[in-house]
């Protein structure tokens, strides 16, 4: 499809006829050294899970408004959504799936699994890997303080209470 003029203006990409360029993007990704071509004006979730397979971050409300798109981008937490791929060469990504040590579950993974964090799951995988940003932020001193620091990633099950107990129960550990 065609660019439009405007949308080509505001991408910075060529109008041409049938045509969009790619840019070669490198990426470490859950410890991973990746190269792929992406079309500059892909989001990071989107090449994250169309392109690389990596499909436990999930696609929410593609807004930056629910949290399943949380990944943590060079250590800090970010909703993959709302970023581009290409403006991220070089970057450390770490997605639900680079969690696991040796078979063992991340210390938030087990405790979500203690404290029954999760009901449908939908949400989980961004849950967790907030709840790592948000610990390791030194933001998990206390419920309230999760909660706050938290309030970007939506459940639609409810499973707030057991969240919490989760993310204050690794940050003890931590």
């Amino acid at each position: 499809m065609p660019v439009s003029a405007p949308r080509a203006a505001a991408t910075g990409t060529s109008p041409a006829a049938g045509s969009t360029a790619t840019v070669p993007v490198r990426l470490v990704v859950n410890g991973r050294e990746v190269s792929v071509e992406v079309d500059p004006r892909r989001s990071l979730l989107d090449v994250l899970r169309e392109t690389l397979g990596l499909t436990g971050t999930k696609k929410g409300c593609n807004q930056g408004a629910c949290g399943a798109c949380t990944v943590l981008l060079n250590g800090r937490r970010i909703v993959s959504c709302l970023t581009l791929a290409a403006m991220h060469e070089g970057a450390e990504i770490k997605t639900i799936e680079g969690l696991e040590t040796n078979g063992e579950l991340h210390p938030l993974q087990a405790a979500f699994v203690e404290h029954d964090g999760l009901q449908c799951g939908f949400c989980t995988p961004g849950q967790i890997m907030s709840g790592i940003g948000c610990i390791a932020e030194g933001h998990a001193a206390s419920p309230d303080e999760i909660r706050f620091w938290m309030s970007g990633n939506i459940c639609r099950c409810g499973a707030y209470p057991g969240i919490v107990a989760a993310v204050a129960d690794a940050a003890k550990r931590a």
